[in-house]
């Protein structure tokens, strides 16, 4: 068959018209820019270092993005961004550094000023006052004999001399070891906790010189300065070692993960930043949970648990802040990760996507959120490999989904 000029005019603009749909249908966007710490590159004898990851906005598959960055100490433990995520922190345990990094539209980080605190930090954890960037101060959770928790106010990205140091005792046991271990803030900046155990009535393989309870969430409110004054009744009763802990999207619950019983405890936020323990707490969770998130619509939990490698996900009974643990497509109430999972993350400009930094692993895996029902299911191509023992991440909206907003 044989064809005119202009009929193979019309052929070939069609065709071209089919072949840039094509493409441009499998074009790669970037919804996030996920950051994580390793406590030292690939190479034997490297310091700390900052990794950068683009996620793709339809398969939550990471990429390479950016240049790797020093983290500006060793042993990087957590990291924690500003309320418009243009400025990230990390908090290295070697030298007891907090180190700022100003976060680029591209997801390079170029960084800034570097303070050190007096004790070693466990985690930190930035105030969100979006409305007021004035008002914003980095909290500190860290030390043992004393545990510390520490406040630093923050003044355009810049993080300012230390303001209060707070130190953290158990009513009636004085002498005790305490050793902090999370530290969380209310989204509306007005409560800030803090989980810590009791080293001298928890001491797996040596001796215990305290009767005192082990675990303890302590409480505060938040004044002028971000200064911390002491929640009525606080500290609470914690299990045996709390890992970690968080807030929800709605400043109402608050839950902590406690390593030793394998159990996730929960409470409600009372008067003056105080809580009271929600019914039926304590909820089982998988082996040694580590880290703790909320989804932004605060209807789902995600656990990572590190002794059994997996992620387990929970509904959020939104009257009352019960969790009930979600059965996956597999049947299973959690998903494998990569080994010994520590940190976890839902991304924050779309809420679809679940991330954890497997230490053991030496990589992050990747899950999707089925957004009706929690349940995770794989991203594509996930574990993706980082530096050696990924201990934090995070991750930061780009390009126009830093301005949506993933709330209840």
């Amino acid at each position: 068959m044989k064809f005119s000029k202009l009929s193979q005019l019309v052929l070939v603009s069609a065709l071209g018209l089919v072949l840039a749909s094509v493409l441009s249908g499998c074009a790669i966007v970037t919804v996030d820019y996920l950051f994580v710490a390793c406590s030292s590159g690939t190479s034997a004898g490297s310091s700390g270092q900052i990794q950068s990851f683009a996620v793709d906005s339809e398969s939550g598959a990471l990429r390479p993005a950016g240049k790797t960055v020093p983290s500006g100490g060793g042993k990087p433990i957590s990291m924690a961004t500003t309320a418009d995520y243009a400025n990230l922190y990390v908090a290295n345990q070697s030298n007891n550094s907090i180190v700022h990094f100003q976060v680029n539209y591209d997801g390079s980080l170029t960084q800034k000023e570097s303070v050190t605190i007096p004790f070693t930090p466990a985690q930190i954890a930035v105030s969100q006052a979006a409305s007021n960037p004035d008002n914003t101060y980095l909290y500190v959770a860290g030390g043992s004999n004393p545990a510390q928790v520490a406040v630093y106010p923050i003044s355009s990205g810049a993080v300012g001399s230390l303001a209060q140091s707070v130190t953290l005792t158990v009513p009636g046991f004085a002498t005790d070891v305490i050793a902090a271990t999370g530290v969380t803030i209310l989204p509306n900046g007005k409560g800030v906790y803090v989980s810590a155990y009791d080293q001298s009535a928890y001491n797996p393989g040596g001796t215990v010189t305290s009767s005192a309870n082990p675990g303890w969430v302590y409480a505060f409110s938040t004044g002028s300065g971000g200064a911390l004054t002491a929640a009525s009744g606080s500290p609470y009763q914690a299990g045996v070692k709390p890992s970690t802990l968080t807030s929800e999207p709605t400043n109402r619950f608050v839950y902590v993960t406690d390593f030793a019983s394998n159990e996730l405890i929960g409470y409600d936020v009372v008067s003056d930043e105080g809580l009271s323990l929600i019914p039926s707490s304590p909820f089982k969770t998988g082996s040694e949970p580590t880290a703790i998130v909320v989804d932004p619509r605060a209807l789902y939990i995600y656990i990572a648990d590190s002794l059994s490698s997996n992620v387990s996900p929970y509904s959020i009974a939104l009257s009352t802040g019960t969790p009930s643990a979600i059965v996956n497509v597999s049947g299973s109430a959690s998903t494998t990760t990569d080994t010994e999972p520590v940190s976890i993350l839902v991304d924050p400009a779309l809420g679809r996507f679940v991330y954890t930094a497997n230490f053991l692993g030496n990589s992050v895996s990747g899950f999707q959120i089925n957004p009706n029902t929690g349940a995770i299911s794989y991203t594509q191509a996930t574990p993706y490999p980082t530096g050696l023992n990924p201990s934090a991440i995070v991750a930061v909206p780009h390009g126009n989904h830093a301005i949506q907003v993933v709330t209840p």
